[in-house]
């Protein structure tokens, strides 16, 4: 059971339970977007609605737990889940070692906790950078801080970046075996704080102008949580930071492409 609608996590645990015969239960804010609302049912998961608020989730999932006795599968804060994000480091560096940095989406931290233990256990020295949209940058705040910090509202088109970081994808050590001595290096370090070198914080306009880059130039269905790594890398920020200057080969996860057609194709229509 996954207790947050991350579009593409929550397809693929429906379609993990499916092909197992089990029951997959999906725990969806009632704002989630229709397409992934859709992904997860086409996939065979069985929708259970929640406020669109932390509390009502983990309140959902606990209910569900104790009415059916299914197993939480969290989809950032567990380290199952960063371990398999690992595994993106992994196939990246081995079609292109020559990377000097990578840059990530954050919202839980569980794609860039993993991706930062695996590159940084293959090359110490490159760089992983966090791309978060600046109506949702408590990962930002949180590193600034040394601790866990949540805001009271998120205001983004970047719908999949709405989360909050976790203890073991923030602050706290993690240990992680499942991908064997690659990880274990790093098995009592505080992960974004210790390992994300920094973060870039993206407004909406920018997030949008990439995901039009990226369908107009690489041919590429992102949503705009997927786009915000190329809006990080086109920003001045970056460009301009010379912390960075020496970075030219760049690997920007592009990490969903869960959209709403919808609108675009009743435009057609008319």
């Amino acid at each position: 059971m996954s207790n947050k609608i991350s579009g593409n996590y929550a397809a693929a645990l429906s379609l993990a339970a499916k092909l197992r015969g089990i029951p997959g239960y999906i725990i969806i804010p009632k704002n989630a977007p229709k397409c992934k609302v859709e992904n997860v049912k086409r996939y065979g998961g069985r929708v259970i609605w929640s406020e669109s608020n932390l509390r009502s989730r983990e309140d959902t999932a606990t209910k569900v737990l104790q009415e059916t006795g299914a197993v939480l599968l969290h989809p950032y804060n567990d380290g199952r889940t960063i371990s398999g994000q690992g595994t993106i480091s992994l196939e990246l560096l081995e079609q292109a070692p020559q990377l000097d940095a990578i840059i990530v989406p954050i919202s839980g931290g569980g794609l860039i906790s993993g991706v930062a233990l695996a590159a940084k256990s293959i090359n110490p020295a490159i760089r992983v950078l966090a791309a978060e949209p600046m109506g949702a940058n408590d990962a930002a705040q949180s590193k600034a801080a040394g601790r866990i910090i949540t805001l009271p509202e998120t205001n983004t088109i970047a719908d999949g970046l709405r989360a909050f970081l976790g203890d073991l994808t923030c602050i706290f050590a993690l240990s992680i075996f499942i991908l064997g001595d690659v990880l274990a290096f790093y098995q009592s370090r505080p992960i974004v704080r210790d390992l994300v070198d920094d973060m870039i914080i993206v407004e909406d306009k920018a997030i949008v102008e990439a995901m039009r880059l990226c369908y107009e130039i690489l041919k590429v269905v992102v949503e705009p949580s997927g786009a915000i790594g190329l809006a990080a890398v086109l920003s001045d920020d970056f460009r301009n930071n010379p912390a960075w200057k020496d970075c030219s080969n760049i690997g920007i996860v592009l990490s969903g492409g869960n959209v709403d057609l919808d609108v675009l194709w009743d435009s057609f229509r008319k």
